[in-house]
């Protein structure tokens, strides 16, 4: 997890296709610089609070209460923040590949865009089960809250 922070710390400040002498990226105009801006701050952002949710799962007392309510919280909120985060970065990937390859190689921008979903879908297809686990049962009916007894 640290290296994809890194990665994406290290994007914002090296924007694709350098600088001109003033200091403004050269590929300012282009709608998919744009799109490249916003997805890498989404993703710093959100990795961010990834890795602050798992670290307060790491450290949290473990007390019985906790595991009813502010562990499950924090690995729901956890779990969707690192797939936004891993979202946003193939989203800035695709975004810089299109940058540099839209012109000379068209073709290849598909089959790279692609590949770049591989990780996001093998990333949903193993941990939704466990998000949708931990949201019914955070949030769903429980065992051990009374159920209201109709008349």
């Amino acid at each position: 997890m640290r290296h994809a922070e890194e990665v994406v710390f290290a994007a914002a400040f090296t924007v694709p296709g350098g600088n001109n002498t003033v200091g403004i990226p050269m590929f300012l105009q282009q709608p998919s610089f744009l799109v490249f801006a916003v997805s890498d701050a989404l993703a710093l952002f959100s990795s961010t609070a990834s890795l602050l949710m798992f670290l307060g799962i790491l450290t949290s007392r473990y007390a019985e209460e906790d595991f009813l309510n502010s562990l499950p919280k924090k690995l729901i909120i956890g779990l969707i923040t690192l797939f936004l985060s891993i979202a946003s970065m193939m989203v800035a990937f695709g975004a810089t590949i299109y940058l540099f390859l839209s012109h000379p190689w068209k073709w290849v921008i598909i089959p790279i865009s692609l590949l770049g979903c591989v990780p996001v879908t093998l990333f949903a297809m193993l941990q939704f089960p466990l998000l949708v686990d931990m949201f019914l049962s955070t949030y769903g009916p429980s065992i051990l809250k009374p159920r209201k007894v109709r008349m």
